[in-house]
């Protein structure tokens, strides 16, 4: 669904934010991309949706090479959810801002009407239609945010830090949108620093300081002591417990699994 070719891309003070990134994500998939403060991961987001222009390199999405000629092809095909939701609330009202994505792809009137009612009523924002943007908490915005996303009906849909600035019941809701989308063969891309959420994806891209340090399924990456501890990442409990068995040489299959297992709880 999404081919990146060496990619690279600096700012005028960061001139080497990413460096020769390449990867691929299948359709269908959720792929966390991982890494600290600062390695690209945002800005790897950004390029992907067209917000920004890379200075070398090829991004292909859906088989439609990215250019400023197809940007808003490959636009259809992609929504965004920030970190915070005030970036990209643009509607006087809950309602205006569902219905601003849809308005933009030129849906009817009729059809913008009953998809603000479906996906409004999806994330539980219903009553709040006629609410102004500053009535609501930062988790009933990010909750919009995504209604928006959801009633343009995007192939893909990318969650950058969505769930950063929310208390643990709103990051909980959160994940549990992503659950449903992944089941309905949407693809899924998380950018996130935290492993608590990145061990829910299928496949995670480690990034550092602008390279890709390492790209498989979820489970090799998770137990790729020498990846995680040159990625500087917070490991869970039960993950470094079981690093310290390893390298004490006291792990076995059961044990193993009962610590992947373990990691898998909320």
């Amino acid at each position: 669904m999404i081919t990146v070719e060496n990619i690279s891309f600096g700012y005028h003070n960061q001139p080497h934010v990413l460096d020769d990134v390449s990867f691929t994500i299948e359709k269908g998939s959720w792929v966390s991309i991982l890494g600290h403060n600062g390695s690209g991961k945002s800005t790897l987001a950004k390029l992907i949706v067209g917000l920004l222009k890379a200075k070398n390199g090829t991004i292909t999405v859906d088989g439609i090479e990215l250019t400023e000629k197809t940007v808003h092809q490959v636009r259809e095909k992609v929504g965004i959810v920030f970190q915070n939701p005030d970036n990209q609330f643009v509607g006087v009202t809950v309602e205006d801002d569902i219905a601003f994505g849809m308005e933009n792809l030129c849906f009817t009137r009729e059809e913008i009407v009953k998809r603000i009612d479906k996906y409004a009523k999806q994330v539980g924002m219903q009553d709040y239609l006629a609410k102004e943007p500053h009535q609501l908490s930062g988790g009933q915005k990010q909750r919009v945010a995504i209604a928006g996303i959801l009633a343009m009906d995007t192939d893909i849909i990318i969650f950058d830090e969505a769930t950063s600035m929310l208390d643990p019941h709103g990051r909980d809701d959160v994940l549990g949108f992503i659950k449903t989308l992944k089941e309905k063969g949407k693809t899924i891309i998380t950018i996130t620093h935290d492993m608590k959420e990145a061990i829910l994806s299928d496949e995670i891209i480690v990034l550092k300081e602008g390279k890709v340090l390492k790209h498989d399924h979820t489970k090799v990456v998770l137990q790729d002591k020498e990846t995680l501890n040159e990625s500087n990442l917070e490991l869970l409990p039960s993950l470094k417990l079981y690093h310290k068995l390893e390298t004490a040489g006291i792990v076995n299959e059961e044990l193993r699994d009962y610590l992947w297992q373990l990691s898998l709880q909320k």
